[in-house]
């Protein structure tokens, strides 16, 4: 799903908002949740599921088109745990 198709599930659930509106407030939404992971805060919507940010180490990794070997730092990504709600939703 994409911004603008979540925009217009919104639009048709709550008709008498303005699209700007909704526009604005998951842009808002959004980079709230980018805001929190940004500064190693971690997210949680009760229910759907908490967003952090998990450390991948140091590690050598092969250039498939050479098969060179390449020294790889670490990183940091954000990760995705999904809720229990969500879980059982998916899978029944």
């Amino acid at each position: 799903m994409t911004r603008s198709e979540l925009v217009l599930l919104v639009k048709k659930q709550s008709p008498d908002m303005d699209s700007n509106d909704l526009e604005l407030a998951i842009e808002l939404f959004l980079n709230e949740i980018s805001a929190g992971l940004t500064s190693g805060s971690r997210v949680e919507l009760r229910g759907f599921g908490s967003f952090s940010v998990k450390s991948r180490s140091p590690r050598i990794a092969r250039n498939p088109r050479t098969g060179e070997k390449v020294q790889i730092g670490s990183r940091l990504l954000p990760y995705f745990k999904a809720g229990k709600e969500l879980n059982n939703l998916i899978n029944s």
